[in-house]
């Protein structure tokens, strides 16, 4: 009679017996080893994200370069407050009574212009747990929608519960300018619950204080078991389009800009890009609130991706999207490669449809979906898109369904 090697347990006092190469083991006594083994590794396992790995801003700088095209200046902006945040964590300063304030982020650009892979790929570097949250989502407690603690209920998930680990980390807030205060509101009869409501409540939380986070998302009930996280070092970085902004800063521009030599002066301005003259007070033209423009003292824009930006990213990052179809189609033993028209004519289509960066991806899938289909089966060792190939995959579908919004 088959019995466990541990306990001895017969297979009829046991609710599963695996078979080994020479004997049993019990359910009892997987769940058994299973407890010791989370009491002995259980340290151990916290420690994943204990070390942070800073480097210098110009090392930072570069390792963003690997994974962003362009965006230089942001890049460097960026590189700078990230220093100086976690610089504030693991380097002991002198007792002088001088408290360094946390670097939290806004990023102003267009669609696709790279935000969220710039916040990804700086919690890579750093090896810290990472959330990214759509403030669209959020509203005041009280009111259908997510509260908004879940920001820290991700940021824990995706630390594995580790508190410490996540009172370290960096929660990307996008469509931040989506909870702008609404135009002509009369706050005495109308309550914006999803705008300057959700702006009211992030103010605690990028400031710093200490929090109770429902554990498994969700409304608070007083049944459940709260956990207290402390935000006062963790890095909110906030992105959002931001469209029409460039009205309120012509505006502005324009009328700072006058007297004697103005339009000499005005004809120095770039109009294809006023975003790189972003400053506070359009923020708050737009609808940002002065206190969660005051918690967000790092202020960037990303420029527009020209057509030369937009073939980079299909070949040059490290997981530039035309290195990946490579290796999956070297998985099955299959030589891909792309004509340089055909990637021309993918970079056209998304400019011609303003699909910024995000819209190469969509593309390259619509023209590669027949082949990845197909090829496996095929038995071919080779498959080179050309730019025909590329123009006849794409007239099968209506464009307009890849326009990003």
């Amino acid at each position: 009679m088959s019995k466990c090697s541990f306990c001895g347990r017969s297979k009829k006092e046991t609710n599963i017996l695996i078979a080994g190469l020479e004997g049993h083991i019990c359910d009892h006594c997987i769940e058994q080893a299973h407890g010791i083994m989370t009491d002995e590794l259980g340290t151990k396992a916290s420690t994943r994200f204990d070390t942070i790995n800073l480097l210098k801003p110009p090392e930072i700088k570069k390792f963003l370069d690997q994974y962003v095209i362009g965006q230089e200046m942001a890049k460097k902006i960026i590189s700078v407050a990230v220093y100086n945040h976690y610089k504030r964590l693991t380097q002991k300063t002198d007792d002088d009574d001088v408290e360094i304030e946390k670097s939290n982020i806004i990023l102003v650009g267009e669609t696709g212009t790279g935000k969220t892979l710039l916040a990804k790929t700086i919690a890579k570097m750093l090896h810290v747990p990472f959330a990214i949250v759509d403030a669209t989502v959020l509203t005041e407690a009280g009111y259908v929608g997510e509260d908004i603690e879940s920001l820290l209920t991700r940021l824990l998930q995706n630390a594995d519960y580790d508190v410490k680990a996540a009172e370290k980390g960096i929660i990307f807030i996008d469509e931040i300018d989506k909870i702008a205060r609404k135009e002509g509101d009369n706050p005495s009869i109308t309550r914006d619950v999803s705008g300057e409501g959700v702006q009211q409540g992030l103010l605690k939380l990028l400031e710093g204080s200490v929090v109770n986070v429902p554990p498994q998302g969700g409304r608070k009930h007083p049944e459940q078991k709260m956990i207290p996280v402390d935000t006062k070092n963790i890095l909110f970085i906030c992105g959002g389009a931001f469209v029409g902004i460039e009205k309120k800063i012509a505006a502005r521009l324009n009328t700072q800009i006058v007297g004697f030599g103005a339009s000499k002066v005005r004809s120095k301005v770039d109009l294809d890009n006023l975003l790189k003259y972003l400053a506070p007070q359009d923020l708050r033209a737009f609808g940002l609130i002065p206190e969660i423009i005051g918690r967000l003292p790092v202020i960037t824009h990303l420029n527009p991706l020209d057509r030369k930006a937009l073939k980079a990213i299909l070949t040059e990052p490290k997981n530039a999207i035309v290195k990946q179809y490579i290796k999956l189609f070297k998985m099955d033993d299959i030589e891909l490669s792309f004509a340089d028209d055909a990637l021309d004519f993918i970079v056209d289509k998304a400019v011609e449809f303003k699909l910024g960066a995000r819209g190469l991806r969509s593309i390259c899938e619509t023209i590669m979906i027949d082949a990845m289909y197909e090829m496996p089966s095929l038995g071919r060792d080779d498959l080179l898109i050309t730019v025909d190939y590329a123009a006849h995959r794409l007239s099968k579908i209506d464009m307009k369904v890849l326009r990003v919004s």
